[in-house]
């Protein structure tokens, strides 16, 4: 590996950071400072995450900060949801981007995966 720039995982979460944005600039200016917040967070802590854990010394730090962008995926999962159930999304918007989550979730356990069995 190049640098954390050459990992699909990187790539995938940095697209969904971007739809992310464009999402939830919809949402009402009263969520601003709560679910607006708190996905966009989440989001931008993905590749933040992979980014920082490459950088590190060891591979097992790298599978930490993995599990860490992990855990934001699942929590972008659970916000956008309830952003459904609040309809500030409309179900097509939601289902359009929950598939593009979850391959950002398979991509980064996929490469815990690799990284264990090294």
């Amino acid at each position: 590996m190049k640098t954390h720039k050459d990992l699909d995982a990187w790539k995938f979460s940095v697209d969904l950071v971007t739809l992310i944005y464009k999402l939830t600039n919809d949402f009402p200016n009263d969520e601003i400072f709560g679910l607006t917040n708190q996905i966009r967070r989440a989001a931008v802590s993905i590749p933040s995450n992979i980014a920082e854990g490459s950088a590190r010394n060891s591979t097992k730090e790298f599978i930490h900060f993995l599990y860490i962008s992990l855990g934001s995926q699942q929590e972008i999962d659970t916000q956008l949801l309830i952003a459904k159930n609040l309809e500030y999304i409309s179900e097509e918007k939601y289902t359009e981007i929950v598939l593009k989550i979850e391959t950002v979730g398979k991509l980064l356990n996929g490469l815990i995966k690799y990284l264990k069995s090294k």
